[in-house]
């Protein structure tokens, strides 16, 4: 158990939490939500050591493994799955000292090593992390690729991966969805769900937390209030707690009116039937939990587009390759006014290049790709923060694309995204990834664009902003194309889903529940295909495994042996170097037959 007791934590000036208390226990799963700057991540800082409260205790048991992901990753040569694997510093010294003991030919230390080693699940280490690493995304190639060849967002692939890793008592993780595909998020989510020990994540993703999550802890209002139940329940008793405080009604009943007035209009003109039907459910639910986020502090909207002739994008037989690796082929993709489309596919397939295609990002090699003239496209991914100017405010940055218009219009737009007084006027350098990624998507909507091209646009935002932006795009007349982890959001907006698949881009028929049961009969089929592809190799292997097996029982016969001679070393000096030498004879041949064992399971 870990415990909190009248905890004051401040930051600076500013002071997080006041006579804060709670209790975390074992095999807890708790979701940690507040606003930006409320101390979520202070708080797992507070519980590592790295940060000291001003007043009160923080109680928890000695010896606790506690394991968080870690924000860099150090120049290094070695391999990802090295890496990971190096994280485990109790394997690492045991792994030492057993090269020491081999050395000096210690057999009684050996043996203790070795069940030590066990005892941690040490022998297979190498394929637990590469299974951790596929999960994650990683193809084989890349788990034997260096670190430093790894760009941003895969490293910190690998820093997660390195933290499931890792044995733990307690696993805090601080966004983990941000930088993974849909798909790694849902592997992620299955993983989680097993995990044994005291789990403490932050996360702005409501499906996410939902799936894994038995208690919410919300920091708000300096205090730690703990509810039990997943997110949805939390949401149910945060309402419960508002409406008897309630103060904003007329606030509350306008957006509510704007969800049933959206629902109305939605319901007039579905005519995709499945789909329809699957989105009008998600925008009951969503007028459900609409009182629990009264007091978010974003309020935009897009412009209506201009009506143009359809289609408004069109790409015929368009094919792309990176260099060598063919991503596309002879794609054909037309995008209508008011479509809205999400892209669905394996990390790799090429969502994240079509829509560069789109957008026109990227040089066309073959096929074209057409768009009416007139057509303004607002385009969001993530390099879109760092083409933000830094050394500029969100303010001087929206005047750079509003040049006439009066700075105090652009202030009270500003103010729909929380950009208010001196926030607004704040280098852009300074500010969180989530304040700049609500600025890019500020600047987005300022355009009036007729067409959303959406590259993970949740990254970064919380939870009060990812509603506000759900908002605005179910009111949004133009045309959206959306690649996100985020599932509410996916539910919430889309009518469509197109899968990307074997360089192929084919509409999807089906929701992201269909979606998660194609992907597992994909790795059922797949594992099916590679067994029966394997049937020869599996023989050689059984026959190498049965001698690996067999010298690894002679092995442990032989250590026991030595222990036992190593009572009386002078005594039994010669026995012991011949059984020691005969030891080192047998580990030579089991390593030669793993090395062939490897050779066959490589093909």
């Amino acid at each position: 158990m870990i415990t909190l007791q009248n905890i004051e934590l401040a930051r600076g000036t500013k002071l997080l939490f006041a006579s804060a208390n709670v209790s975390f226990y074992d095999k807890q799963k708790i979701g940690i939500v507040g606003k930006n700057g409320s101390g979520k991540t202070s708080l797992f800082l507070l519980l590592q050591g790295l940060l000291e409260s001003s007043a009160g205790n923080v109680l928890f048991p000695e010896k606790l493994r506690i394991v968080t992901i870690e924000q860099e990753v150090p120049v290094s040569d070695k391999s990802a799955l090295d890496y990971v694997i190096d994280g485990c510093l109790e394997l690492k010294e045991y792994q030492k000292a057993l090269k020491e003991a081999e050395f000096k030919q210690d057999g009684l230390r050996i043996a203790e090593l070795y069940d030590l080693i066990q005892q941690i699940d040490g022998f297979s280490a190498e394929a637990r992390a590469a299974k951790i690493l596929k999960g994650l995304g990683f193809a084989e190639k890349e788990m034997t690729s260096s670190v430093n060849s790894l760009s941003g967002g895969w490293r910190m692939r690998l820093n997660i991966a390195r933290s499931l890793f890792v044995p733990s008592d307690v696993l805090l993780l601080d966004e983990p969805t941000n930088h993974l595909d849909l798909d790694a998020v849902i592997w992620l989510e299955k993983w989680l769900q097993q995990y044994p020990g005291l789990l403490m994540f932050i996360s702005h993703d409501r499906e996410f937390l939902d799936e894994i999550v038995d208690h919410i802890v919300q920091i708000e209002n300096k205090e730690l209030k703990i509810y039990s139940g997943n997110y949805s329940g939390f949401e149910k008793q945060r309402i419960a707690a508002l409406a008897v405080q309630q103060q904003q009604h007329e606030k509350q009943q306008k957006q509510i009116e704007h969800i049933e007035s959206f629902i109305r209009r939605f319901k007039a003109k579905a005519t995709k039937a499945r789909q329809a039907q699957s989105r009008v459910k998600a925008l009951a639910r969503m007028q459900e939990i609409m009182p629990a986020h009264i007091d978010s502090p974003f309020s935009f909207e897009f412009i209506k587009p201009v009506t143009m002739a359809n289609p408004l994008l069109l790409l015929q037989g368009v094919s792309f390759s990176y260099t060598d690796k063919p991503v596309l082929n002879n794609v054909c993709f037309q995008l209508n006014s008011q479509d809205r489309i999400a892209l669905l596919g394996r990390n790799g397939a090429g969502k994240s290049t079509l829509i560069k295609l789109l957008a026109g990002k990227l040089r066309i090699e073959v096929g074209r790709v057409t768009h009416n003239k007139k057509l303004k496209i607002g385009y969001f991914a993530q390099h879109s923060l760092e083409e933000l100017d830094g050394s500029a405010s969100p303010l001087g940055n929206l005047q750079k694309i509003a040049v006439n218009e009066a700075p105090g219009k652009l202030r009270a737009f500003l103010g729909g995204f929380d950009f208010r007084d001196d926030m607004a006027l704040m280098p852009v350098k300074n500010l969180s990834g989530g304040e700049k990624a609500r600025l890019a998507l500020a600047l987005i909507v300022w355009q009036a664009p007729d067409v959303l091209l959406l590259d993970e646009p949740t990254n970064h935002l919380d939870l009060d902003m990812r509603q506000a932006l759900v908002l605005a795009l179910q009111n949004y007349d133009g045309a959206v194309v959306l690649v996100s982890h985020d599932r509410f959001l996916l539910k919430q907006v889309v009518d469509d889903y197109w899968l990307i698949s074997d360089s192929q881009v084919k509409r999807f028929n089906g929701n992201l529940k269909e979606y998660q049961t194609f992907l597992l009969k994909t790795d059922n089929m797949e594992k099916s295909s590679k067994k029966v592809n394997d049937k020869n190799i599996k023989k050689q292997a059984v026959v190498l495994e049965r001698k690996i097996d067999k010298l690894q029982q002679q092995i442990i016969e032989l250590e026991k042996l030595i222990a036992e001679l190593s009572l009386n070393p002078s005594k039994n000096m010669n026995e012991l170097q011949e059984i020691t030498q005969q030891r080192l004879v047998f580990i030579k041949q089991r390593e030669d037959y793993e090395d062939e064992w490897l050779q066959v399971m490589d093909g």
